[in-house]
């Protein structure tokens, strides 16, 4: 699978000023794979360890942080020496021994020519329980966020490099040929029922059976919740799985706002919240804080008490929801709430993982809500999410009115277009088209 991440790597490598790079993401979303790829394809030799698998590894980094001792000591364990400049040195699951995350500083500082990568799936789990002993390097590590597919992923996942290109190079101004969009819609739905994790896709792209996906998903799910009991302390897993599996009638209210009260009966804010933040920080779920007023910076016109919570992958939204994969395309009134919950949250991770790194929502009182707010320089952008090709929105037209942005998005099933009144510009871009973002604005 082509992953953009690898790009990333390939600067890391040749870079003067190289430090140990860190990937963090959530379980199964292509760690491993990138590192040993990457590794096979530009080192003669790959040093790889997981400390998930081999509890040795917890005593070579359990003494000092002598990295000439850890190497030669990881040597001797694989029977095969280190050597700076040739091999690459994997540290997988990194997040389960501390001392490790903390041995990457005097990598750094200590011997930089050797080529240093970790991964970890809960890494910000790890890092906010660190005792006093062990510190995280900050300023001596390259950290990288690695997240699903996302959908141009998906397409040249399903080798459309051609398609991928086209879009790739579309000028703003140009809308996608008709010859195209009917094929595009398909691979967008057929996102919304996969996901982008790579397992769940290459099941799909190999087997095309919606059967062997769902199971898929459900292992992962299941794998998440297993992660619950590894990771969190005995009182923490019930309050985890609660939230976890409230996530999909939480967004089905009306007003989607995440209402502690709605978990379990009897539960406040204070019961749960640190168990919100635990999932929070291991990459599970994204946290969208209401805004007041789109000024600069956004940051401090959030609500921190006013949110909305998504999943970290549109897929495992949908099997979570237990929303049949056979009626994403449908258009019936009774499935168009969750499909577009569903479409919310693929704009959303489509943000994200486009360097969008805290969209916002805006509410004006009970008459007026607007999808995403996001600050791309001097501009906060509005954008007006619709599931399908029906773009009246009431709510953008209302914030234009009172705000004036230099442009506002709507995106749908719509093709690409531009119109310009008293109150700036408004752009429609296709759902398909979202990750393009950052060229049009």
């Amino acid at each position: 699978m082509k992953r953009f991440i690898y790009d990333t790597l390939l600067k890391w490598k040749d870079s003067e000023c190289r430090k140990p790079v860190l990937i963090e993401g959530i379980r199964q979303c292509g760690k491993t794979w990138i590192l040993k790829h990457f590794g096979e394809a530009e080192f003669k030799d790959i040093a790889y360890f997981n400390f998930e698998y081999d509890d040795r590894l917890q005593q070579i980094f359990g003494g000092d942080l002598n990295v000439s001792r850890i190497i030669k000591d990881l040597g001797i364990l694989r029977n095969k020496s280190i050597r700076p400049g040739t091999t690459i040195l994997i540290l997988d699951e990194i997040q389960i021994c501390p001392r490790a995350i903390t041995s990457l500083k005097y990598f750094c500082e200590n011997l930089p020519e050797l080529h240093v990568a970790a991964a970890g799936s809960l890494l910000g789990v790890a890092v906010a329980q660190m005792g006093k002993n062990v510190s995280f390097p900050v300023g001596k590590v390259q950290v990288l966020k690695m997240y699903p597919l996302n959908f141009p992923e998906f397409l040249l996942a399903k080798d459309e490099e051609l398609l991928h290109e086209y879009l790739d190079t579309l000028s703003p101004d140009e809308e996608v040929s008709a010859v195209f969009t009917g094929k595009l819609e398909e691979a967008y739905r057929e996102y919304l029922i996969t996901g982008g994790l790579p397992e769940v896709v290459s099941s799909w792209i190999n087997n095309n059976d919606i059967g062997l996906v769902e199971t898929k998903q459900s292992e992962i799910l299941g794998n998440y919740e297993k992660d619950f009991v590894k990771y969190a302390s005995v009182s923490e897993f019930p309050k985890l799985s609660l939230i976890w599996h409230a996530i999909p009638a939480q967004l089905a209210k009306d007003n989607q706002k995440f209402i502690f009260a709605h978990v379990k009966q009897g539960m406040r804010a204070r019961d749960l919240e640190d168990s919100l933040q635990w999932l929070i920080s291991a990459g599970l779920i994204y946290k969208i804080e209401k805004i007041e007023r789109p000024y600069i910076p956004a940051t401090a016109y959030a609500d921190i008490t006013y949110f909305k919570i998504y999943f970290s992958d549109v897929g495992l939204l949908r099997r979570m929801s237990k929303f049949p994969a056979d009626v994403v395309f449908d258009t019936s009134s009774l499935t168009a709430d969750m499909r577009g919950i569903l479409t919310e949250n693929f704009v959303l991770t489509e943000l994200i993982a486009n360097d969008f790194q805290r969209p916002y929502f805006w509410k004006s009182g009970g008459i007026a809500e607007v999808d995403y707010i996001v600050q791309e320089g001097i501009d906060v952008v509005p954008i007006e999410v619709k599931s399908a090709g029906n773009t009246r929105s009431r709510s953008l037209a209302e914030y234009r009115k009172k705000y004036s942005p230099r442009v506002a998005v709507r995106t749908s099933l719509n093709n690409i277009a531009r119109h310009s009144d008293e109150y700036g510009e408004v752009l429609e871009i296709p759902l398909y088209l979202i990750w393009r973002l950052k060229a049009y604005i």
